[in-house]
């Protein structure tokens, strides 16, 4: 499954890159998130790998990330894997003006043994999450 998102934040693209390249803010809009752990590799740098935990609705859900593509301020990327998942995730800033920035996102889900079940059946609600996450983040970057 492979969607593309995008949102404008009123920000300039400088601080919004500011905000969403510090792991300490990541609580501040991603709903769930319980911790953010550096694993291996140069912290925020290309290779990195950074356990991430999650409440899901009563569910932790833990996933790796590990980092692809850090050219910012222009891309970030990276794969997320969990029990079932691998998600590929593109990050594409663009300067809209001197007040606004668009976030442009590449999403692509793959999936094994019973997550391919859950996909099928609630594929719709992985878009649906990951443009929440924007606007969240949207949200706070605003309020910054």
């Amino acid at each position: 499954m492979k969607y593309e998102l995008e949102i404008n934040i009123n920000k300039p693209r400088e601080e919004v890159i500011r905000l969403f390249d510090n792991p300490d803010n990541m609580s501040k809009w991603q709903k769930g998130l319980i911790s953010f752990e550096h694993i291996s590799g140069e912290a925020g740098q290309k290779g990195a790998k950074s356990r991430l935990l999650y409440d899901m609705n009563g569910r932790k859900t833990e996933m790796i990330e590990t980092i692809t593509n850090r050219n910012l301020p222009e891309e970030f990327s990276g794969t997320y894997e969990a029990k079932g998942v691998f998600n590929i995730q593109e990050n594409y800033f663009y300067v809209i003006d001197d007040k606004t920035t668009k976030w442009k996102t590449v999403s692509e889900f793959r999936f094994k043994g019973f997550m391919k079940i859950i996909a099928f059946l609630f594929g719709s609600s992985f878009k649906k999450t990951s443009y929440k996450f924007m606007v969240d983040f949207k949200n706070f970057a605003e309020s910054q």
